[in-house]
């Protein structure tokens, strides 16, 4: 079974989104997204300073299997970045919710973070 903390809300492409704090969330692929992709080895990651539109593609993962789009839960403008993932893409497979998160966005609209599923919700989701 997956890890899905459960202060987190998840989108049905396996994004993760952390509860804004200042109006500015910290963006990952679940738990289960790193583990059906496999060891990934490279991350591309939006610029900092870009805007994003809910549901734009807007990072890339790379496993040994297969090539993966990550899509912007949210809409907002990216403030940071993960730099570790540039030498140690691996991060997202080890700690896919910590060390491993891609980057954090300032929120266009804070009700969008009610759009997307609880823990509970995402947990159904993976089972199905």
């Amino acid at each position: 079974m997956s890890e899905t903390p459960s202060e987190l809300r998840y989108t049905e492409s396996h994004e993760w989104v952390s509860p804004a704090e200042d109006g500015v969330v910290r963006v990952g692929i679940s738990d289960h997204a790193q583990a059906q992709l496999g060891d990934l080895v490279f991350v591309e990651l939006p610029s900092e300073g870009e805007a994003l539109m809910q549901g734009d593609a807007c990072s890339v993962v790379e496993s040994v299997k297969a090539a993966s789009d990550v899509y912007a839960p949210v809409s907002g403008t990216v403030v940071a970045i993960n730099d570790s993932l540039a030498d140690s893409p691996e991060l997202v497979n080890t700690d896919p919710y910590n060390d491993g998160w891609l980057f954090s966005l300032r929120l266009d609209d804070e009700a969008q973070l009610k759009d997307l599923m609880d823990n509970d919700a995402y947990v159904a989701h993976i089972e199905d």
